[in-house]
């Protein structure tokens, strides 16, 4: 169905709002969208929220079920792994990329993105991650690989780095992943990217995004054998 130009600004506004709030981790994952709740909730119609989930379906961040409606993504070790396989492989190729093709201009969006970044605190007074710098975060990881020439592969990347965001709010609120030095991988990544050194660039970003990973697993391992104990006791 093809929305109206109002409506169909309504559905971006909304998206935007969804989106924000499962990446904060305001719906928990594998819960289901309930559409007349949800759509009041918006001010909005049901057709303006059901094409925003759509959107938001076409990005992993909710599943459309079959007669069923939508459901927020559900997070598991094997989709993770699997995330993390397509992150690693399409943002160290596009990083390679921006690094090969970037001009003055993206390397003042590189530095800019990194500024606020490293300007922006990482949490909350309550330990939750702060929204700002999830926006930050965004755009700091967009900024280094949109100096290449395809769009397409830099849509891509933002795509999974969008589902990816729901794992890292996963990482901090269940496996206690807040030793890192994030601010540390991100200078790294950016002094290795504007000095052109893609080799090290990319495999500074790999890391990057596989730490998140590893502390995940690390839990989800964790967990499963504490189950596995209590079923014992």
């Amino acid at each position: 169905m093809t929305l109206s130009p109002e409506k169909a600004t309504l559905a971006a506004t909304v998206h935007d709002r969804l989106r924000d709030e499962l990446l904060r981790g305001d719906l928990p994952p594998g819960s289901k969208v309930h559409i007349s709740e949800t759509a009041t909730r918006y001010g909005v119609s049901p057709s303006v929220l059901r094409e925003a989930l759509t959107r938001l379906a076409e990005r992993g961040l909710v599943v459309a079920m079959p007669q069923r409606g939508f459901t927020v993504a559900d997070l598991s070790v094997d989709a993770l792994l699997d995330l993390t396989r397509a992150r690693t492989l399409i943002e160290a190729m596009a990083l390679r990329e921006s690094i090969a093709d970037g001009d003055l201009n993206w390397e003042t969006d590189v530095l800019g993105g990194h500024h606020r970044l490293q300007r922006t605190p990482l949490t909350d007074a309550d330990g939750i991650i702060n929204p700002q710098w999830s926006v930050a975060h965004r755009q700091f990881h967009h900024a280094l690989l949109a100096g290449g020439t395809s769009t397409r592969l830099t849509a891509i990347a933002d795509g999974l780095r969008d589902c990816s965001d729901l794992y890292i709010h996963w990482s901090r609120a269940l496996a206690h992943d807040d030793h890192r030095d994030a601010a540390a991988e991100h200078q790294q990544i950016a002094d290795l990217t504007l000095a052109r050194d893609a080799d090290g660039a990319a495999a500074a970003l790999v890391a990057h995004i596989e730490r998140t990973t590893e502390a995940l697993v690390g839990y989800a391992n964790s967990a499963s054998k504490l189950g596995e104990g209590s079923d014992r006791e």
